[in-house]
């Protein structure tokens, strides 16, 4: 600057132009304010704000090259995991302040992290840190553990393959047995596993299979090394649970699939209202076996609320498969109709609120109403009112996001499915609604990133899987693509065919989009243009929808 500020700070401006600000868009962050010479950047994942610094890093090393040693301009970055107080467009506290003391700290072209950092990438990256030690540092007061990345060579060093560490902790819940000698307490033993798998997916080191994948096994007589091969797994959990009464009995027990060998067993008599407890002790228990590094307290201090009534939690899981994936518009109004009495019972359920409002969005999908107005808006009320009582679930934040996106609120949408992906990470059905959120909002990277993750968290891919990835790839202008999606929902319902009408008018397939529009008239007759410019006002493609439906036939 001494010698050449004008010079100095055009090169600062392009270095901003084309690298830091294109790497903190690509990695999903927002820029908080610039300080002179410094930026504040917000990321959704800690995963992406190290990776986002690592790549800059390695950009600024190939742009500076060619620039004699006492031109060069080199940063230092600090990264920091930690709560912030929002004002305005502003971020304040200790978790701002750690990460400007690490910026302090680092050397030119480095990165330092904090201590809490580490423990939450876990091996979701495959870059080599250093461990720098304890560090005392200015108005903190309790010294830092600091780490760097190690960078040799000009890259990053790698500590191993990322997805064979993945691996090496991967789990799957096979769902647990119902041993009460009554079929109706089916969804009773499935809400307790897929509460189990919701709880695993929270620890970042650990890839956990979607329940839609582990329940293809339901009621199998499979040897547990075979699924693990099938689902690509290390690890197995089975069990089973009865129910009598106000008691209840769960064992369950913990396999390596490779070899066959049982790690873990244990059984449980307890209360019916001790349920969570007994889930959270297994989820330890699983953790501790798998992956006995991990900072389990840090988990269990941030549970999930639950029901003051266990009458709530029981409706709650009757609702949960009939909005899930209703067969018609009766199921829905029956999951419906559980919501409503899980909160009569207790009207401060988070998760009760969430599905209700989960409901109304499933009811716009499906064209329960002719103007969805009514629907968009009690699901953004009941999503709010999920989160304002439960802002540790991930379930409420991934309700809310669906419903802000639905109600033309893109960047509170995008906010609450990026809290939604830091709390369960590993959540496949989170990510597949992140993807199509992360794409109408413009990041095509992020957002097909998402979706490949998900499937394979959930390898048996569902059908509305590859509805929504259709969706987005008809947004990026791949309608091949996506009709080949569609394609592979199974039954068509109106949704699918009105979409493959859109997708095969616009690859110029006139004929076929004709016949897609009969088949929906023969499902919904009355059906006309200008209904659907209203259903699908609110979507980022509707135009392009409405107009290819009129031109494959759909009347106005």
């Amino acid at each position: 600057m001494a010698e050449d500020e004008a010079g100095t700070l055009e090169r600062l401006k392009i270095l901003r132009r084309d690298l830091v600000d294109p790497s903190i868009a690509a990695h999903s962050g927002r820029i908080v304010k610039l300080m002179g010479d410094g930026t504040l950047v917000e990321f959704g994942s800690v995963v992406d704000a190290v990776q986002c610094a690592v790549a800059i890093q390695l950009g600024m090393r190939a742009h500076g090259a060619d620039t004699p040693e006492d031109r060069r301009i080199a940063l230092r970055i600090g990264v920091n995991l930690g709560d912030v107080i929002i004002e305005g467009h502003d971020i304040y506290g200790d978790g701002v302040n750690i990460a400007a003391r690490l910026q302090e700290l680092a050397e030119p072209g480095g990165v330092y992290v904090s201590g809490t950092v580490l423990e939450h990438i876990g091996t979701r990256t495959d870059i080599a840190f250093e461990d720098r030690g304890e560090q005392r540092v200015k108005n903190i007061d309790r010294p830092l553990r600091v780490h760097s990345v190690r960078f040799e060579g000009g890259k990053a060093t790698s500590s191993a393959p990322a997805r064979q560490a993945e691996r090496s902790a991967s789990i799957a819940v096979l769902p647990f047995a119902n041993m009460s000698g009554d079929p109706a307490q089916d969804y009773f033993a499935d809400g307790i596993t897929e509460d189990i798998i919701t709880e695993l997916s929270r620890f970042r080191p650990l890839f956990v299979i979607a329940r839609n994948s582990t329940f293809a096994f339901k009621g199998a007589s499979i040897d547990v090394r075979e699924i693990g091969r099938k689902l690509g797994v290390r690890y197995v959990v089975e069990g089973s649970m009865r129910r009598a009464g106000n008691r209840i009995r769960i064992t369950a027990q913990l396999i390596d699939a490779a070899a066959g060998n049982h790690l873990w067993a244990e059984r449980y008599d307890r209360e019916l209202a001790d349920i969570f407890d007994v889930q959270d002790e297994l989820t330890r228990k699983i953790v501790a076996n798998v992956a006995p590094r991990l900072q389990i307290a840090d988990h269990l201090s941030a549970r999930r609320q639950r029901p003051e009534d266990m009458r709530a939690y029981d409706y709650y899981l009757q609702a949960k498969p009939l909005v899930d994936a209703p067969i018609d518009l009766a199921d829905l109004a029956r999951g419906r109709a559980h919501c409503s009495r899980a909160l009569e019972i207790d009207p401060n359920y988070a998760r009760a609120h969430a599905y209700m409002a989960a409901s109304y969005i499933v009811g716009v999908t499906m064209m329960e109403v002719e103007d969805p107005a009514e629907w968009e808006a009690r699901a953004l009320a009941g999503a709010e009112r999920a989160v304002a009582l439960d802002d540790l679930d991930g379930l409420c934040h991934h309700v809310m996001g669906e419903a802000a996106f639905l109600n033309q609120q893109p960047e509170r949408a995008l906010r609450h499915i990026r809290r939604a992906i830091a709390i369960n990470p590993h959540d496949a059905d989170i990510l597949t609604l992140g993807s199509y959120i992360e794409i109408a909002a413009g990041d095509s990277k992020l957002g097909l990133r998402q979706i490949a993750l998900a499937m394979e968290l959930n390898p048996t891919n569902p059908p509305w899987y590859h509805w929504l990835k259709g969706i987005d790839l008809a947004l990026l202008g791949r309608f091949d693509e996506a009709l080949a999606e569609y394609d592979q929902f199974g039954p068509a319902n109106p949704s699918i065919l009105k979409l493959r009408a859109v997708a095969l008018v616009q690859l110029g397939r006139l004929d076929e989009a004709r016949a897609s529009v009969r088949a929906l008239l023969e499902i919904m007759p009355g059906l006309t243009a200008s209904k659907i410019a209203k259903l699908d006002a609110n979507m980022p493609d509707a135009n392009v929808r409405v107009e290819s439906l009129r031109r494959a036939g759909l009347p106005d």
